[in-house]
């Protein structure tokens, strides 16, 4: 399957896939990178993953890009993929559906369930439970290989941030091996970042990304003792980048240190 490797421009929708058009939210950061990726699905955007942050021009760019939207999917629940559904739901009377029912809504809707599958007019595709970067992390499978919305789970580029409290270390392994598992060739479509030409790949780079850190984490504890602070670790295992991602950092450390200490 061909990929188009260029990234978009703000606002302006770009069939990647044949089922999947992104359109980039005009919202980047740090931790968002270029923006929120939302993704239009089918030939007339039946489905949206993602609607993104809220910003009333970017709800209404979709809006006009999925005429025939039905039904608005959530990868997980962070701001800048959930922000823009009210907006959205008013603009075209979506429903909508996630994995914690905190945030589906619409005539007989409910909560996301692992293995299922949706299907909406001329879109099928099958959730995939994928807890780590946050407890209600999904991914959705399109049919015949088209892709999978990986949300923040897998990014286009650079890696994913586990916050203390929410996400686990624990859980976001396991769900990188069930993506590795998965067929060779299956397109990344994800939350942030540009596409990427076979998930399986990209799950198994991150999986010795994780395993790596984890050595540099367990040999400075061996250093600095077994009591040290996720700031103190970050100082001597991180010395090398910029002092203004540590705050980042800190909290991937932390969840490394929860999942070592347990």
């Amino acid at each position: 399957m061909r990929l188009v490797s260029s990234h978009p421009a703000y606002g302006v929708p770009r069939q990647v896939t044949g089922q999947a058009t992104v359109l980039l939210a005009g919202n980047p950061s740090l931790m968002t990178l270029d923006g929120t990726n939302t993704w239009l699905l089918g030939s007339r955007g039946s489905i949206v993953v993602d609607p993104g942050p809220d910003d009333a021009e970017h709800a209404q760019r979709v809006a006009r890009a999925a005429p025939g939207l039905r039904l608005v999917l959530i990868t997980h629940w962070h701001h800048d993929h959930t922000g823009g559904i009210p907006l959205l739901c008013r603009l075209t009377g979506a429903a909508v559906r996630a994995a914690d029912p905190a945030h589906c809504s619409g005539t007989g809707t409910g909560p996301l369930a692992d293995g299922e599958t949706i299907e909406v007019d001329d879109v099928a595709l099958r959730v995939l439970s994928t807890p780590g970067h946050t407890a209600d992390s999904v991914c959705f499978e399109l049919a015949a290989g088209g892709g999978v919305l990986t949300g923040d789970t897998v990014l286009g580029r650079g890696t994913t941030v586990i916050i203390p409290g929410d996400g686990a270390l624990g859980d976001y392994l396991g769900s990188l091996r069930r993506l590795g598992s998965l067929p060779a060739g299956i397109p990344v479509l994800p939350g942030h970042g540009p596409e990427l030409p076979d998930l399986a790949t990209s799950a198994r780079e991150y999986l010795r990304h994780r395993e790596l850190r984890l050595d540099q984490i367990r040999a400075a504890i061996g250093e600095l003792g077994p009591t040290a602070t996720a700031g103190r670790i970050v100082e001597h295992v991180y010395a090398d980048i910029d002092p203004s991602l540590h705050p980042i950092a800190e909290m991937s450390v932390q969840a490394q240190l929860d999942y070592l200490r347990q």
